[in-house]
């Protein structure tokens, strides 16, 4: 069999709420290395916010962070894209004017002011998961260094603020409450194609694993795409196939019938 490359999306795929990577999910990935394959992380999450010793520990080839904005391999970075601050800048008076409330995302820092998230559930979330790499926006501006943003929604009007900033910008609808403002022309897809290039592997020997909506332009850029049991439906309709939950060895059973393990 031809080296593969396999990227996989972290929630909902390598683990759940519970950020407990299944036994099954970490023996299948060393398997496959061990078997010569390359393994990538593949998220929407900044690097920033991608430390879980657990998660890392497992010991993946690469990690593609920030819909694609950056891309390690073997620990060095390979391709990192920063989002001009005077772009920046634009993006949080604009999304303010709608009464949203922005964090920036980056290489080391989260960024939001606690005036704006108080005791906010997801405030809390990141300054528990960040600790002093949450910096606030305020007092470093201008001095930003930052990938990509997310803001917090109260009051909806999410149309309209796209309008103003779409130029520079694509939108992530999550959810009523929160969107990610992405660099114009940036995904997951890009990440998978950018790796092809810069790791010299055709796109005919790539893999991916992923669950969510977030994950379409994944499945499209490679040539297999498994979706988890817990997918949606949007996802298992563009899978080669579909496998069990995350937790129900669904990475392990996956790359087992892909005769990668």
């Amino acid at each position: 069999m031809n080296k593969k490359l396999i990227f996989f999306d972290i929630d909902g795929t390598l683990w759940g709420h519970d950020r407990i990577v299944p036994e099954s999910t970490k023996e299948g990935i060393k398997k496959a290395q061990k078997n010569g394959h390359i393994c990538m992380i593949n998220t929407g999450r900044c690097r920033s916010f991608v430390r879980d010793r657990d998660l890392l520990g497992i010991g993946f080839d690469g990690i593609i962070t920030g819909c694609s904005t950056m891309i390690e391999y073997n620990g060095e970075t390979l391709f990192y894209h920063v989002i001009d601050n005077d772009v920046i800048e634009y993006a949080i008076n604009t999304s303010r004017s709608f009464s949203f409330r922005p964090i920036l995302e980056g290489r080391y820092n989260l960024y939001y002011d606690d005036d704006e998230f108080g005791r906010d559930p997801f405030g809390i979330f990141i300054r528990e998961e960040m600790g002093d790499d949450v910096l606030p926006i305020e007092e470093n501006w201008n001095k930003w260094e930052v990938s990509k943003m997310s803001c917090a929604v109260d009051d909806g009007h999410i149309e309209e603020c796209y309008e103003k900033l779409k130029d520079n910008f694509d939108f992530m609808v999550h959810n009523s409450s929160v969107i990610e403002l992405v660099p114009k022309g940036f995904h997951k897809g890009v990440g998978v194609k950018k790796a092809c290039e810069l790791l010299n592997i055709p796109i005919e020997d790539t893999v991916c694993f992923g669950d969510s909506a977030n994950d379409i332009e994944m499945f499209e850029a490679v040539n297999t795409g498994v979706a988890m049991g817990n997918s949606a439906d949007v996802i298992k309709d563009m899978a080669s196939f579909v496998t069990t939950d995350f937790d129900k060895d669904g990475i392990y059973l996956g790359l087992e019938k892909l005769g990668i393990i």
